[in-house]
């Protein structure tokens, strides 16, 4: 039988293309933007909040670039076969990011491999 959550290792390679890619972006905006005399503040700020809020959004529209590559997706603890919306992406997020890797502490003691985040939100990680 196929296991229905996905290792450590899938969901750590799928957070690591993700900060690659969100490390490229931020490479990019700040060369694009080193060219330009006079940026708007409220232009650097757009560009800072959308890289903040990349994970949310993708999370609640299908999945992130690294959980597309790994194919896993977030899904309601509830009932996985439903998208969380964006309040819970936002929770998610915000306790994945005051954790950090101690969140992942709670993987190996439950048997869907839920991180602290996913129990603090109301999700669960799944392979698809």
């Amino acid at each position: 039988m196929k296991e229905k959550y996905p290792f450590m290792l899938e969901r750590i390679q799928s957070i690591l293309i993700d900060s690659v890619l969100i490390i490229a972006c931020m490479i990019i905006f700040s060369d694009m933007l080193s060219g330009f005399k006079n940026v708007p503040d409220w232009l650097r700020a757009v560009l800072l909040i959308s890289l903040f809020l990349y994970e949310p959004i993708a999370t609640t529209i299908g999945g992130t670039i690294g959980n597309n590559i790994k194919r896993i997706r977030v899904r309601k603890d509830s009932d996985d076969t439903k998208q969380i919306n964006i309040f819970q992406a936002l929770i998610r997020y915000f306790f994945k990011l005051l954790f950090g890797w101690l969140s992942f502490i709670t993987i190996f003691s439950n048997s869907k491999k839920r991180a602290i985040h996913d129990i603090l939100s109301g999700t669960v990680m799944i392979k698809v």
